[in-house]
């Protein structure tokens, strides 16, 4: 009677630690439609958003500083360095980080920086508020608008991209960075300057440097 009791016990207590386990595989797998999908989207959006006030925050400092200052600031990411997170978090194919700066909507006072994860072989549908939004945004207080100037942003993987506004018909390019997810160091820094000042000859420019696992601003207020 004893053995019997012991192997059913055993039977259940192995019969729930495989309905755990066959759900912790299931939960860890970020299929569609699992918690786990919600809580990377989570996570990624709190990096984007974690990294456009990293850069925001840096350039308010050098423009208040003036003329000849510079700043270097660091943030850490996990979840924007890996391709396959970003494609189940935003149903995104060949996803890539786009970053940008002046303001979609609003004057020059909503002038910040923006991050978002983009579709880089289509347009990407893009919501700035409500349940769908998929686009972070950080005030400045450098007001300048380069969301339509092709020359100040300089990355060898791409400087535009489509996107379409919620309840707008048609697509706009803006440019910015776009940014390979594999490309990102654990550690980006990012670093501003005010031309002219360390470099008097140096224009209005945003520079991703994945070898050196940076972003270098110049910003040049006198010229804006």
């Amino acid at each position: 009677m004893r053995r019997g009791q012991i192997s059913l016990e055993f039977i259940i207590i192995f019969g729930l630690f495989t309905i755990l386990l066959l759900y912790s595989i299931r939960n860890t797998s970020f299929s569609e439609g699992t918690p786990s999908v919600e809580t990377l989207k989570i996570q990624t959006a709190l990096e984007e958003k974690n990294l456009a006030n990293t850069i925001s925050n840096t350039i308010s400092q050098v423009y208040a500083q003036g003329p000849g200052s510079k700043a270097t600031s660091y943030v850490k990411l996990v979840y924007l360095r890996n391709p396959s997170y970003l494609e189940r978090a935003w149903n995104v194919e060949n996803p890539k980080i786009f970053i940008t700066y002046g303001h979609l909507q609003g004057g020059p006072s909503d002038n910040g920086t923006y991050v978002m994860v983009i579709n880089g072989t289509e347009t990407t549908n893009v919501a700035l508020s409500g349940d769908n939004k998929n686009i972070f945004w950080s005030r400045s207080l450098y007001a300048v608008n380069l969301l339509g100037n092709s020359a100040v942003w300089n990355s060898t993987f791409g400087n535009s991209t489509q996107i379409k506004l919620e309840g707008s018909s048609t697509s706009t390019t803006v440019y910015g960075l776009v940014i390979p997810p594999e490309t990102l160091p654990p550690y980006l820094r990012i670093v501003v300057e005010w031309t002219p000042g360390w470099n008097p000859q140096q224009d209005e420019m945003w520079i991703y440097n994945g070898t050196a696992g940076e972003i270098h601003i110049y910003i040049n207020p006198g010229e804006s």
